[in-house]
């Protein structure tokens, strides 16, 4: 009998779940929640309740029956840094799912989800991958400034997976492989894969390109000017960061389709726009590849913004000197998360424990 596991990823305004039946997907669905809705709670665990039964009653309108999964795997969210792998659920775990420090974050809810749902029925729960992932080198994390350490934040499900897919397309052991992966979405990490470890990255809200969302690394004395300038509110300064800067900053649109054809009807500036993005991702991609000392065996494109053939070819032209160019369009977080699970599960890796792995860290 094949086993069968829950994938749940929470969004800021959705709730993404998924059911698999061994290697194949039965079905998925997006459940989409009003702004209002979720506004109206004061926090995001506080959400909990909402969306536990939005989900269970999703589960029989598509015909599931809960009591016949085998496990349940949430999204990672931002918890203390531990190694990239597939994590237990435990108290200790939820406990700091729950805090919502240093920030909230939706994908937190994954886990406390998938709690609520396998701890009744004895079965596990799991996370995999989560935001956090911290497997920096001591050297990447110094920035120039002792009191703004760099943090391990990004997109570390889809970067693992993606760097899993290419190692079996190359027949090669992810474990042993040296890359560099460039996740290319509403924001955009390009991470140094080193031996099976994220080794260097940018935080996507902080440092490295512009995005379609995010403004990327900006002139940090012409920022501090601009928060002490009287004009702006902090909230009105961090959206700017992450949220209105990058492409929907200088265009005011996010979706590169409708820059695209702006560019196809001759505007000049969104033109240089989407080739700057192009060419900051390209000039990242160089600099990941510097710890990697010369070899590497691949450079992988993965992110939503990789189904764009024509941005892909911007990079691939600038990049392509270094090493060959593989491309993975979008992020099937669905699947990366049932895939860790099911990896536990069949005993081709170790269950990671939160807490062993925080004090390891």
């Amino acid at each position: 009998m094949e086993v069968q596991v829950l994938a749940i990823n929470p969004g800021s305004t959705s709730t993404k779940i998924a059911w698999y039946r061994g290697d194949e997907e039965a079905w998925r669905v997006t459940l989409s929640h009003c702004v209002e809705e979720i506004a109206a709670f004061p926090c995001v665990v506080e959400q909990f309740p909402f969306r536990l039964r939005v989900i269970e009653q999703a589960v029989v309108e598509e015909g599931g029956d809960l009591d016949a999964l085998q496990a349940v795997v949430g999204r990672g969210g931002i918890v203390d840094p531990i190694p990239g792998g597939t994590y237990a659920v435990d108290e200790l775990l939820l406990s700091h799912l729950r805090r919502g420090k240093p920030w909230e974050h939706a994908s937190n809810l994954g886990g406390i989800l998938a709690a609520a749902i396998a701890f009744p029925r004895k079965i596990p729960a799991y996370i995999v991958d989560p935001v956090a992932v911290d497997e920096l080198d001591a050297v990447a994390r110094i920035t120039g400034l002792p009191e703004l350490p760099k943090h391990s934040l990004g997109h570390a499900l889809n970067i693992k997976a993606t760097v899993r897919r290419a190692a079996k397309d190359l027949g090669r052991d992810w474990r042993k492989m040296n890359v560099v992966v460039a996740h290319l979405g509403g924001g955009i990490s390009i991470c140094t894969h080193k031996a099976g470890r994220m080794v260097d990255l940018n935080n996507a809200n902080e440092f490295g390109p512009f995005s379609p969302e995010r403004s990327g690394g900006v002139p940090a004395g012409d920022l501090v000017r601009l928060c002490f300038s009287g004009n702006h509110t902090m909230q009105d300064l961090r959206k700017k960061i992450a949220g209105a800067g990058g492409v929907v900053g200088y265009l005011g649109t996010s979706d590169l389709r409708e820059v695209r054809r702006r560019i196809a009807e001759g505007d000049g500036k969104a033109r240089l726009v989407y080739e700057t993005m192009a060419y900051q991702v390209a000039k990242d991609i160089g600099a990941y590849a510097v710890p990697l000392e010369g070899e590497v065996e691949a450079i992988l494109l993965t992110g939503g913004v990789a189904h764009d053939g024509e941005f892909v070819r911007l990079v691939t032209e600038q990049v392509q000197w270094i090493a060959p160019v593989l491309v993975y369009p979008g992020e099937d977080e669905m699947r990366a998360l049932v895939e860790g699970a099911l990896r536990v599960l069949r005993g081709e890796e170790p269950c990671l424990r939160y807490g062993e792995m925080v004090a390891a860290s």
